[in-house]
């Protein structure tokens, strides 16, 4: 099955622990954690662990795009990446959701992007609901920023480190705290 195919049938649908598609999520996931182990057992150039992430993620990806090791991935198959991204070491993609990474974003070192959340009911806990995060172009997420589902982060908008971004970030904006919350507007400098 194409994974947009999963990806449709899964967002923003609660699933069951007992369910076939639970069963269909975890076996796509067990057969990518093989190579997200590869690509952080040991260290590679740029060049191979784009490659690696190609594999991983079953799509092209610009030779622009620079990633630290070790990176993290629970599926992988739901991440897109645009041009002149700069991902810094010990980040994490929770990406059955869908995580969508716009160009010239940089994402500092031990982020998460979480696109998974567990059920609220205690006897359904085991269960999931997923809902995709969307990282729009020039945004900046500091070092250790936490994105929760169906977040997205506007245009150039930064992300202070240590946040928790619970809600949708507006383009051009600072944010920070836990949960994060606009602190200012960035404005163009005027250049005389």
């Amino acid at each position: 099955m194409l994974n947009s195919e999963l990806q449709k049938k899964i967002v923003g649908k609660e699933i069951l622990k007992d369910s076939p598609l639970f069963e269909e999520i975890h076996y796509a996931k067990h057969e990518n954690e093989q190579l997200i182990m590869k690509l952080n057992a040991q260290y590679y150039p740029n060049k191979e662990v784009l490659a690696l992430l190609e594999e991983i993620t079953g799509k092209t990806i610009d030779s622009s795009v620079k990633i630290s090791q070790p990176f993290y991935s629970d599926f992988g198959k739901h991440i897109t990446f645009g041009k002149e991204i700069f991902i810094n070491q010990n980040v994490t993609f929770v990406d059955l959701g869908g995580i969508t990474i716009e160009d010239q974003v940089l994402i500092g070192p031990g982020s998460r992007l979480v696109t998974v959340n567990h059920l609220v009911s205690p006897k359904n806990r085991r269960g999931i609901k997923v809902e995709p995060i969307h990282i729009k172009q020039n945004a900046w997420l500091g070092a250790n920023v936490t994105v929760l589902p169906g977040v997205t982060i506007g245009e150039n908008s930064i992300v202070a480190a240590d946040s928790t971004v619970t809600k949708d970030v507006p383009d051009n904006v600072i944010v920070a705290g836990s949960p994060a919350k606009v602190v200012r507007k960035i404005e163009e400098e005027k250049r005389t």
